[in-house]
């Protein structure tokens, strides 16, 4: 019988998991998702081939697992980085902040892009995760306009747009010297999109 880790089944579960996504992390972006394989990962992260089988079928499984494990740890960092404001025009500066400077922080993997390398129902799974993470942005959005910090508007159209001009790598493809100014920047240009009058510093 295999050794199971952490002295529980939950805890061997979470043990695995926990080392599969350290290699899938470091595996991802330094050789890509075409040259990963789940015996290559088991291998790195010391767990057996059948143990990470019975987690993960697949890759595309493994993958999309990551992901949203990932996703839900930057959901819950973004929302305490926002709740930590009272104010929205500071909430929504904490929002584009952190946005940038976690885009800043990691760099696109090599290989074939996403959507052609998974099947599309991976691939909504994988997509899906934006949507906490609009909705931490609607919340400010909508808090603004309660408090008189901008004009009313349609935050349907404005998201989509906000999210866009954020999710741009040129924006932080500067020296790392000057990625605070690019991002102060980038607060002043969001907060004039929507019109708001406040500018703190």
């Amino acid at each position: 019988m295999p050794k199971v880790l952490g002295g529980s089944l939950e805890a061997h579960r979470r043990e695995v998991r926990t080392r599969v996504f350290e290699v899938l992390r470091v595996q991802l972006y330094e050789r890509g998702f075409d040259a990963i394989t789940l015996s290559g990962v088991a291998a790195a992260a010391g767990v057996g081939r059948s143990a990470l089988y019975n987690h993960f079928p697949d890759k595309e499984s493994l993958l999309v697992a990551f992901v949203e494990d990932e996703s839900a740890r930057y959901v819950e960092r973004l929302r305490e980085a926002v709740e930590a404001e009272t104010d929205p025009v500071a909430q929504l500066a904490a929002f584009v902040r952190l946005q940038l400077r976690v885009l800043a922080e990691h760099h696109l993997p090599p290989g074939t892009a996403l959507e052609s390398a998974l099947a599309p129902s991976a691939y909504r799974r994988i997509s899906a995760h934006g949507d906490p993470i609009t909705g931490v942005l609607r919340t400010v959005l909508l808090a603004g306009v309660d408090a008189g910090s901008w004009p009313a508007q349609d935050v349907d159209v404005v998201i989509p747009m906000i999210t866009a001009a954020l999710g741009s790598r040129q924006v932080i493809d500067v020296p790392p010297g000057r990625l605070a100014e690019v991002i102060d920047t980038a607060i002043r240009f969001v907060r004039q999109a929507i019109g708001s009058v406040e500018f703190p510093g």
